[in-house]
């Protein structure tokens, strides 16, 4: 079976990188392929539901451009196809003066990267947030929040009803690329295609090398925690409320967030992860665990990061250590607030020198393009990701 292109994973970024060229090329066979029996099964599914402005993002990065970008696509997107978000907007709280200090460099990088924002005193924060605790405060009035999962549903409806197909159960075991095609099996199923687009999340490093491809990094899982909060407090919070990210971690910290649906919730944490895809606690995969423990970039990240990844473990152990870093910025919190958990992971790259791949990583040949880390905002940039590999990876297609 001939197509023109295959794609692999039936994430957001896939499904809008397949949606996205279907829509450049309605003449073209383009498949999907996807191992679970749906879409969006994974991290598309499983995130706190934020379009984010951009405003943590290096200006001049790969994040930062198709975040921005991103955020318009989504918008416009749920606007076309009937698909609600709230504009709820987004404070990022300081809490004490050297929280108050580390603004000043998100006032920059929102600054450079053309994100409007207002400058928020103490005062007007009790007006704005009487819940919340802070010195000073900055208001992004573009954050919103959205359910990604069926955003990613309405692009696969769009792909088929386009001329696209899309096949579930379809796991990949095997890709062969010569210099006329690729090659792609799956069960006992082959196909071939010109061209071949892998965007497989949390397994796009064992697909890369499945390619014949050569990775200096491997996927290392991430736990993301969340509480869902008491329903009675959600009229109460008014707007995404971040904490002030400390630049010696690797990730932001808990947040309080807006769902659709008029739900609120608290979290995530980062704790390490013992399997790539296992949502429930405590998830444990042999396989996973293996690549973990026999990888070097692990063990330089570990040496660098042990005080906070101690700190994780422990917020994912005890709820009370986990109300306490809730309570900085929201002193009223109560365990009783705290209702069921619920978990995403975050697929991370991480290079072989220990180091953390921050931006958007992609591998490309003559024939194949391998998205390898997409992480957040990668559902909010979705369909500017699926532009930038379709303008600069496929430009003769």
């Amino acid at each position: 079976m001939k197509y023109d292109l295959v794609v692999v994973g039936g994430g957001i970024v896939g499904i809008a990188t397949a949606f996205r060229f279907q829509a450049r090329h309605a003449d073209f066979r383009i498949l999907l392929l996807e191992k679970e029996s749906a879409v969006a099964r994974h991290q598309s599914g499983h995130n706190s539901g934020v379009i984010h402005a951009g405003v943590y993002y290096a200006p001049g990065s790969l994040k930062a451009q198709l975040c921005r970008k991103g955020a318009q696509m989504i918008k416009d997107f749920c606007r076309d196809n009937a698909i609600g978000f709230e504009e709820c907007g987004k404070l990022i709280v300081a809490t004490d003066e050297v929280e108050r200090q580390r603004l000043q460099g998100l006032r920059e990088r929102a600054t450079a990267n053309g994100i409007p924002f207002s400058e928020v005193s103490g005062e007007e924060l009790k007006t704005r947030e009487p819940l919340i605790r802070g010195v000073e405060a900055l208001f992004f009035p573009e954050s919103s929040i959205v359910d990604y999962a069926e955003v990613a549903r309405r692009m696969a409806e769009r792909f088929v009803a386009a001329g696209g197909e899309i096949l579930l159960g379809a796991r990949v075991d095997g890709i062969r690329e010569t210099k006329d095609s690729v090659t792609v099996t799956t069960g006992g199923q082959t196909y071939q295609a010109d061209r071949l687009i892998a965007c497989a999340g949390a397994q796009s490093d064992r697909l890369a090398r499945l390619a014949g491809l050569k990775t200096n990094f491997r996927i290392v899982p991430f736990r993301g925690e969340y509480y869902e909060v008491d329903p009675r407090l959600r009229p109460k919070i008014n707007h995404l409320i971040y904490p002030v990210p400390d630049p010696d971690l690797p990730f932001l910290g808990i947040h309080l967030t807006h769902e659709v649906g008029n739900r609120l919730s608290v979290g995530p944490n980062a704790v390490l992860g013992l399997s790539r895809e296992g949502l429930p606690r405590f998830s444990v995969n042999l396989k996973d665990c293996f690549d973990i423990l026999t990888f070097g970039g692990f063990w330089r990240f570990l040496k660098g990061n042990l005080g906070s990844g101690l700190s994780e473990l422990r917020n994912s152990l005890f709820t009370s250590v986990y109300l306490q870093a809730c309570r900085k910025y929201m002193p009223s919190l109560q365990r009783r607030d705290l209702g069921r958990r619920k978990a995403g992971v975050r697929a991370q790259v991480i290079m072989d020198d220990g180091s953390v791949m921050h931006d958007f990583l992609v591998m490309q040949t003559d024939r194949m393009v391998h998205i390898c880390n997409a992480p957040s905002p990668a559902a909010t940039s979705s369909l500017a990701i699926a532009e930038h590999i379709l303008e600069n990876y496929l430009k003769d297609q």
